[in-house]
């Protein structure tokens, strides 16, 4: 007896399995406006189950509907795009990847450094993307390309009314600057021309070209400009940038926070001793420096830029009001495509109710 209740309850749950199985092949919506596309409850269920990553909370049936309304919208927009001829290629889409990647871990990185990091710590890109979103890469720089597509959709069909509600007022400007006139200063910066040899294999060769370098520059016998032009032929480091007086400024280029500041402290024209570390031999000039200030409209953002506070200000303004606009145009464009001819909806009401119920 127990071993035929054993039977039974293998194939209950086998039975179980299948109409899970058969459920999420459900078609909940067809949209036909270039072509066939079904939505079914599996792929309602994998996005889904993404915002709920993102949230921290089961959605309810209404917002599973919401996606479902979502997705049809977003698969209206996308066939209209490939109808107009839109595509993004993949090197754009592996830009836009990698930018997100960078900024989550706080530092711009390759897919192969982040992947190289992530497998020292017993784990993958993959895995990661997984835990946090439900996608693998592969599937969401599929996602990622998507969006893109069709949020050049809707900039193409949209163009002069987002250009139109983009453009920020003059007392928009200011009263901007005024709101936020405390967060418009640079703090001391400083210019350095910084050169530098790697040892690899002969430590001695480096540090002979070193010092062959620093004293041409000293004596004058070689300018910066010079020094940076023969760099890429003759296997040396040489360039020029400004950097704020700070920790994070420092750490840029391999500086203490004490190092700037003594740097700081010299005279324009002041030349740094040979630095050794463990891969180069280094040596720095300062070739200007600048003092804190606070910014009025009219003053540049930072040193030898030439956009004015006012500029910047007025940029920032126009990029976050075509950002909102967008995003109601997007619904727009998606509400002008969503005629009956366009979606056929296969489940309604109860039955619709039923499928999305799963997990409760």
């Amino acid at each position: 007896m127990k071993k035929i209740i054993s039977v039974l309850s293998i194939l209950l749950l086998a039975a179980g399995m299948v109409f899970a199985q058969s459920n999420d092949l459900q078609v909940l919506t067809i949209v036909k406006y270039n072509k066939s596309e079904s939505i079914t409850v599996k792929q309602l269920k994998t996005r889904c189950d993404t915002y709920e990553k993102q949230i921290g909370q089961k959605l309810t049936l209404e917002q599973k509907k919401q996606v479902l309304s979502a997705l049809v919208d977003e698969k209206l927009v996308l066939q209209a795009a490939a109808k107009a001829g839109i595509s993004i290629p993949d090197s754009t889409v592996d830009q836009y990847f990698m930018q997100a990647m960078s900024q989550s871990v706080g530092a711009v990185v390759t897919e192969k450094q982040l992947n190289d990091l992530l497998k020292a710590q017993n784990t993958s890109l993959d895995a990661e993307l997984l835990k946090q979103t439900g996608m693998n890469v592969a599937d969401y720089k599929t996602y990622l390309k998507n969006q893109l597509i069709a949020r050049q959709y809707v900039i193409q069909q949209k163009q002069d009314e987002i250009q139109a509600a983009a453009s920020p007022s003059d007392s928009e400007i200011r009263g901007f600057y005024e709101g936020n006139k405390a967060s418009f200063v640079w703090p001391d910066y400083v210019k350095l021309f910084a050169v530098g040899v790697r040892k690899d294999s002969n430590p001695d060769a480096a540090k002979n070209k070193i010092n062959e370098l620093r004293n041409k520059y000293v004596d004058k016998k070689l300018s910066k400009e010079q020094i940076i032009a023969q760099s890429t032929a003759e296997g040396y480091t040489a360039s020029e940038g400004i950097l704020p007086k700070t920790e994070a400024g420092a750490a840029q280029i391999g500086l203490t926070y004490q190092s700037i500041l003594y740097i700081y402290e010299m005279e324009k024209g002041y030349v740094s001793e040979i630095t050794e570390t463990d891969e180069a031999f280094i040596f720095l000039a300062l070739t200007d420096k600048y003092a804190a200030k606070i910014l009025s409209l009219s003053d540049i953002v930072q040193p030898e830029s030439t956009t004015t506070v006012y500029e910047y200000i007025r940029q920032n303004l126009a990029s976050s009001k075509a950002e909102a606009y967008i995003q109601q145009a997007a619904q727009v464009v998606a509400d002008e495509l969503r005629k009956p001819e366009y979606v056929e909806e296969k489940k309604t009401g109860d039955a619709l109710d039923k499928l999305l119920n799963w997990g409760d």
